[in-house]
């Protein structure tokens, strides 16, 4: 081999091997390139994702948005938002401030022992009934109080008397559920608990406003309402401002005789 063949092949070597120097450092280049590329668009998608995440955090939930909308009141409502809600002859002189919350297993108990008796004072004229419901029960986990309440304003939307009806199937034996169960909250629940109620048996209507929550801004007013109310629990029940208890004590009365002793000493103030 001549010298000359010997030196080119050593110079072509050479130049594949420079050739191949740039080719590799060109890869790896791109490699760096890639994984820098990849690794900012995780951060960024990682940024974005707790991003969104502490925005979903920080939205208000249904109910505390309802709390600013646009209040629809139901009919047979009167007062600001509509949140006096009166039951009775408006002959009746006195009335009779009944505060519940719906999810109350005490408020059960009373409208299953003494609803019945209520509702014949009222029919007969005795006095009338001004209700004001409460959800507070929720805040220790749940929102069936206020999904209640608004399908209660739903119920009154329909008349006074549908209103009556529905709230005393939804504390029956048969529907009202603990009150660690929240069954209140699904609008299927309610609107199954309506069909045993005649005036909302299959009303399009009510339905309508149950599940498209109508009247769950008015339901907020209402809570508010009880909350400035100074009430501490539930069932409450005044009379010309005064606490219609059992004799001397706070207790409210729970039963049929309780009852009617402490509403004649209440009317006759």
């Amino acid at each position: 081999m001549s010298s000359r063949n010997s030196h080119a092949n050593k110079a072509a070597a050479r130049d594949r091997l420079r050739a191949e120097r740039e080719r590799q450092q060109k890869k790896d280049k791109t490699r760096r390139q890639i994984v820098v590329g990849v690794s900012v668009v995780a951060v960024l998608a990682i940024a974005g994702g707790v991003g969104y995440g502490v925005m979903q955090m920080n939205k208000p939930s249904a109910w505390e948005a309802a709390k600013s909308d646009k209040v629809i009141a139901p009919a047979n409502t009167t007062g600001t938002n509509g949140t006096t809600v009166t039951i009775g002859k408006p002959a009746a002189k006195k009335t009779l401030e009944v505060y519940e919350d719906s999810r109350c297993p005490v408020c059960a108990q009373f409208e299953q022992t003494v609803g019945t008796t209520v509702q014949k004072d009222v029919d007969a004229g005795k006095y009338k009934i001004q209700y004001i419901g409460a959800t507070f029960i929720d805040n220790n986990g749940g929102e069936g109080s206020k999904n209640a309440l608004s399908a209660l304003g739903a119920a009154l939307n329909v008349s006074p008397e549908a209103f009556t009806a529905y709230k005393s199937a939804l504390y029956s034996t048969t529907w009202h559920p603990e009150e660690t169960s929240d069954k209140f909250k699904d609008d299927s629940y309610l609107i199954k608990v309506a069909q045993t109620v005649p005036a909302l048996k299959d009303n399009a209507a009510f339905q309508k406003a149950v599940k498209g929550g109508t009247y769950d801004a008015w339901a907020m007013k209402m809570s508010a309402k009880f909350d400035k109310s100074g009430v501490q629990g539930t069932p409450t029940f005044k009379m010309d401002g005064k606490a219609v208890t059992v004799g001397t004590t706070t207790n409210p009365p729970m039963t049929v005789a309780e009852y009617n002793t402490a509403i004649t000493k209440a009317l006759a103030g």
